[in-house]
């Protein structure tokens, strides 16, 4: 496992964190973590250098309001020792704050939710323009302050999705220790991007990486010039390991958070964490990704399979359908397409496809990317059938 300082903190933290949304869990059910296949993984990641461990409130939930399963399995997953060998990081859910004392009341349920009695590195969860204005007018700051002091929390930090100017507005709005921000080859320069990184990490904030894989979308399914990209590659590197290479071709990103569920893609991530080094791509390997990246223009929605858009009041499938939809403008001709209705029509039940939208825009307001949801799922029920 390699280890970069994080920013003005002086923390050493491994190259991969462990990203706690996306465990193995039983029938499908998101609520339901599969304890036996998701604490082994999570503690032979540790054992095996991993010392950065991500959740969040809302985490394995039934709905981005409610307060979800994974702050919880992070805390049995933490006993026997292992909270000692860690950094833990959780995220304030800036949604259900409506007074100064909500933040003090959520950190404390968090506190106790997650069996410690301090987070290491606490963020703001999934800041804009619109959550920013109303926290300052609560008083986030002297909060953060006061949590400081009393040493609920070591470090502050903020998650992010909204544009650039945004975000160097909130960078410089307060004193924060780091920062999250999406970040893959995809989005070099989305939202906060490239720029927004770099202006950070020149600030002394640590920076955290969230969607390295865009939710999969860049390892699951990939569409024909994407494989023949990589295929045509001199090296032989799985869609992962080109993906996180990428990230942690950046020395700016200090810790690169990965949400996985299976003990294969912990091994294979520790594997490439062990190897991919900050300026170690060459011009041929970059040539490659930019390959792929040119196939993935195509892309009509830019989900990542997050699911606070979920549930829908009236059951669409939300991130299934753009998944269908955007895998149809990757297809070539009319006998793939086609052949891509049949399935939809079998795997999307048809009170769960986007035809069934009724556009009542609940979705839209809890989408980090924000995608004009209803508008994209009219779109896709014409082309999908």
């Amino acid at each position: 496992m390699q280890y970069r300082t994080f920013g003005k903190t002086g923390e050493s933290v491994s190259v991969l964190g462990f990203g706690c949304m996306r465990l193995p869990v039983v029938g499908g059910v998101a609520s339901q973590i599969d304890d036996a296949k998701a604490i082994p993984m999570l503690r032979h990641a540790i054992d095996s250098g991993v010392n950065y461990v991500d959740t969040a409130y809302p985490y394995h939930g039934e709905g981005f309001g409610k307060a979800g399963f994974s702050e919880p399995f992070v805390g049995r997953a933490l006993r026997d020792g292992y909270r000692e060998k860690v950094f833990l990081a959780t995220k304030l859910p800036s949604w259900l704050v409506e007074t100064r004392e909500d933040m003090d009341r959520l950190l404390n349920e968090q506190l106790q939710r997650l069996e410690t009695d301090r987070i290491d590195f606490y963020l703001v969860h999934a800041l804009n323009a619109g959550t920013w204005s109303k926290l300052v007018s609560l008083g986030i700051g002297k909060f953060l302050d006061s949590a400081l002091k009393d040493g609920r929390i070591r470090y502050a930090g903020f998650s992010f999705h909204d544009d650039l100017p945004v975000f160097k507005e909130i960078v410089d709005a307060y004193d924060w220790s780091f920062c999250q921000i999406q970040y893959n080859y995809l989005d070099e320069y989305f939202q906060a991007g490239k720029e927004g990184m770099e202006y950070a990490a020149a600030r002394g904030l640590g920076i955290s990486i969230m969607e390295p894989l865009r939710g999969g979308r860049l390892v699951n399914d990939l569409p024909e010039g994407v494989r023949k990209a990589f295929e045509g590659a001199s090296q032989r590197r799985t869609p992962a390991e080109w993906a996180l290479r990428w990230v942690w071709n950046h020395p700016e990103a200090h810790v690169t958070l990965s949400g996985m569920g299976t003990m294969e893609q912990v091994e294979e991530n520790m594997r490439t964490a062990a190897e991919a080094a900050a300026g170690s791509m060459t011009a041929k390997e970059l040539d490659v990704v930019a390959q792929a990246r040119d196939v993935f223009r195509w892309t009509k929605v830019s989900c990542t399979g997050c699911e606070y858009c979920m549930p829908c009041p009236v059951g669409v499938d939300i991130p299934a359908n753009f998944k269908f939809y955007n895998e149809y403008y990757f297809l070539s001709n009319d006998n793939q397409r086609n052949g891509l209705k049949k399935v939809y029509d079998t795997k999307i039940p048809a009170d769960a496809r986007a035809s069934s939208c009724v556009e009542c825009g609940t979705c839209e307001e809890h989408c980090p990317q924000h995608i004009a949801i209803p508008q994209e799922l009219r779109l896709a029920a014409e082309v999908l059938g």
